[in-house]
């Protein structure tokens, strides 16, 4: 995207465009950490809350 088009873009636009890339980058993330469980032991996760009750 260069200057001269984001310029150019509605709030809309930007918002959408930022939105696709999140997604993209969320996306790959989960891809990365369902082939890194499969591999490896969970030592470097989060422990799961139980819940309060």
């Amino acid at each position: 995207m260069g200057e001269e088009r984001r310029n150019t873009m509605s709030r809309e636009e930007r918002l959408a465009a930022k939105l696709r890339e999140n997604l993209r980058r969320r996306k790959a993330q989960a891809r990365a950490l369902d082939q890194g469980e499969s591999s490896t032991d969970h030592a470097h996760a989060l422990p799961k809350r139980e819940p309060n009750g």
